[in-house]
């Protein structure tokens, strides 16, 4: 059993190559993301030879307009990694021509990631939760884990239909409307991340999981021990093939 963190900014360190040894001295297994796939290859040497660390190549939907340009070089690179993210749609402050953009190069990454059918998505849908569910359907062959799900029930509801995975973090356990979300989230679709360096919590990552997963305990009713064993077992899930 271990601790699990399926959604890290590992680039974003300034000390990173430190940061990557403290990970693999802890023991946490972690999902490296990046935001635009010119940063894969840093992110990917950092992660090489790491036993519990696997890198993820990533187009943030926030950095599209600016980056649509590298969509070329994340169809090159896809095949290096089963491991893709951060993707997704943002449509909190976008306008609607940025909306439409970053509509057309989800669409082209869901389709190339359907293709390979063994992907694990980590996937940001601020705003545009039925978008997100609409592109990646109910038969997406590969794992899908929304991050930082903070949309309506009823969407979740799709995803949870869908089989998606659910990744918390510290933050969404504070708020009375995380709370609510994830009480009625399955407990075998519960996941944790740190989303780190966006939600502060020191430097310690392993103290960080440990009050998230203490949080879920209490949110869900459950012993905190069971509840970190149980997001291994999920976590385990999520790696293996369909």
């Amino acid at each position: 059993m271990g601790l699990v963190d399926t959604h890290f900014h590992l680039d974003l360190h300034k000390n990173a190559i430190e940061i990557s040894e403290l990970i693999e001295k802890s023991r946490i297994y972690t999902i490296a993301v990046t935001n635009t796939p010119s940063v894969f290859e840093y992110t990917d040497k950092l992660c090489k030879n790491k036993k519990f660390i696997r890198s993820a190549l990533g187009l943030h939907p926030e950095l599209i307009s600016k980056r649509k340009h590298e969509l070329p070089l994340f169809k090159q690179l896809i095949k290096k990694t089963k491991y893709i993210g951060e993707i997704g749609l943002d449509f909190s402050n976008s306008n609607e021509n940025e909306r439409k953009v970053q509509s057309v190069v989800f669409k082209q990454i869901i389709y190339w990631c359907s293709s390979e059918k063994n992907k694990i998505l980590s996937v940001h849908s601020r705003k545009a939760e039925k978008e997100v569910i609409d592109n990646i359907g109910n038969s997406f062959q590969g794992k899908v884990i929304l991050h930082y799900y903070s949309g309506p029930l009823k969407q979740l509801e799709r995803a949870i239909d869908a089989g998606f995975y659910f990744s918390i973090n510290h933050s969404m356990t504070k708020t009375k409307n995380g709370r609510s979300i994830i009480s009625r989230m399955p407990i075998d679709k519960l996941l944790t991340e740190t989303d780190a360096p966006f939600v502060s919590f020191g430097n310690n990552s392993i103290e960080q999981l440990k009050e998230t997963i203490k949080n879920i305990s209490q949110i869900i009713n459950l012993d905190p021990k069971n509840t970190e064993e149980q997001i291994f077992v999920n976590f385990k899930r999520v790696l293996t093939s369909h």
